[in-house]
């Protein structure tokens, strides 16, 4: 069976891989570079710079572990940014190997959609061929938004696809949005040594989040000194020879020599032939899929950002598989109910399932644990203990329903969590389990503990 991919994303690379892995004949098609926004733009770029500003925030902590550092630190962005680009392009070389070796073809073009089992592609030479297959499946990902107000311009007003390219830290850095994007890069640029401000129209910033790590993440933030203006608009902005001047919706007046807009992404759908197929897309222009990541027409499906969803990563290279195992003749259906998703701030968040406020809407009565990282020995032999752990769960069953961490290594905690969760485990499952000391997972045994008021690391209450 032939089966092409349309883009090589964290999702359409992995499908592609699945597919062969089944047996299909596969051709991938990518119009800019494999691995897609999250390896090239996004989550590993922006990982990279993070690690850069987090080394550069324990060098100006070094002594506080006993080491004498002489001389000023100073971030050199070229260097950092070049680090960025090694590192990606490790990764790049990886996914062409991987690809390679299943036997995969690669074409590098833009493709677009002639008929339920053709795709034109037009190469980068410019010339044109035409890909035929039984099954084809839409990778095609997505984009920054922008509104009309913030018109992208690459050097005053730009992008997260510009910022990971930077020449020069800027002296003061306005960013549009405290929502994961915003956040990440405000922590980045703020260790690097700019002024940051952030403007969100909501009333908090990670507002996806439980209230209680938005509420922490909010400390941090004042911390740091980045001023974060909630419930507010950017009503207009000038661009002048010495930056950015902006009015918001109260009145306020905020200069910056760069804007960072954050507001969101744009579907990748326009431009593809969705509409010479017949291909049904949604309001905001997603492709509509079912739970088996068919569209309306036969033999088509789409996974990734393009369908709208959970805009991850990891949760497009799941709908990539299952898409796959599909197209194989596969009856497989996707389960978004257990995804877990890292905030890679400072400090990081990390969360699964349920908030708390969203299983009081569903009418179930909660019981909450929690536990503070500063009450953990690691936590302060790695100089991090700002944070805590908290669970959420079913008063009546003990089942655990959520989990929040905001904390060090908060992305990698997580994890244990979502197993119990996918298991139905209850926290006494967890409350239970032998945790190895000294670890930063002892926090997840003792907010478990403490759903039952029994934590033996919490002050009686």
């Amino acid at each position: 069976m032939k089966l092409a991919v349309l883009g090589t994303g964290p999702g359409g690379y992995v499908a592609a891989i699945k597919a062969a892995q089944l047996g299909a004949q596969v051709t991938v098609i990518e119009e800019t570079e494999v691995g897609g926004t999250c390896l090239n733009r996004g989550c590993i770029p922006t990982k990279s710079l993070a690690a850069s500003s987090e080394m550069l925030a324990k060098l100006r902590q070094s002594e506080d572990f006993g080491i004498e550092l002489k001389g000023e630190i100073i971030p050199n962005l070229s260097k950092i940014i070049e680090r960025k680009n090694k590192v990606v392009d490790t990764q790049v070389k990886g996914i062409r190997y991987l690809l390679k070796s299943w036997g995969i073809t690669l074409k590098e073009g833009r493709g677009v959609l002639q008929s339920p089992s053709e795709i034109r592609v037009t190469l980068k030479d410019g010339s044109k061929d035409i890909v035929t297959a039984d099954k084809i499946i839409i990778a095609t990902g997505s984009r920054p938004s922008q509104i009309a107000a913030f018109p992208f311009d690459g050097d005053r007003i730009i992008s997260s696809n510009d910022a990971i390219n930077l020449t020069d830290i800027p002296n003061s850095l306005l960013i549009v949005g405290a929502g994961v994007i915003g956040c990440e890069f405000a922590c980045i640029f703020k260790e690097l040594g700019s002024e940051v401000s952030i403007v969100e129209m909501l009333p908090r910033a990670v507002a996806t989040e439980d209230m209680e790590i938005s509420e922490l993440l909010e400390r941090e933030l004042k911390k740091k000194k980045i001023k974060l203006y909630t419930n507010a608009k950017v009503e207009k902005v000038d661009v002048k020879d010495d930056g950015v001047h902006a009015l918001l919706s109260d009145g306020k007046k905020i200069f910056a020599e760069k804007v960072l807009v954050s507001i969101g992404r744009a579907f990748n759908s326009d431009g593809i032939g969705l509409e010479t197929i017949g291909i049904n897309k949604g309001i905001r222009s997603e492709i509509i899929v079912n739970k088996k990541m068919e569209t309306n027409v036969a033999g088509i499906y789409a996974i990734g950002d393009v369908i709208g969803g959970l805009l991850l990563a990891h949760v497009a290279s799941k709908e990539g598989i299952t898409a796959a195992k599909n197209a194989m003749g596969r009856d497989e259906k996707i389960d978004y109910t257990v995804v877990p998703a890292g905030i890679f701030t400072s400090p990081e968040i990390g969360s699964v399932g349920l908030r708390e406020y969203q299983a009081v809407e569903k009418g179930i009565k909660v019981r909450t644990g929690h536990f503070q990282f500063r009450s953990l020995g690691k936590a302060h032999v790695v100089g991090e203990i700002a944070g805590f752990i908290k669970i959420v769960s079913d008063e009546a069953s003990d089942r655990i329903l959520g989990v929040h961490i905001i904390g060090p290594h908060a992305s990698d905690i997580i994890h244990e969590a979502a197993i119990a969760i996918k298991k139905g485990m209850k926290t006494r499952d967890i409350a239970e389990t032998i945790h190895a000391h000294p670890t930063l997972s002892e926090g997840l045994m003792e907010a478990a503990e403490d759903v039952h008021g029994e934590a033996i690391h919490v002050p009686k209450k």
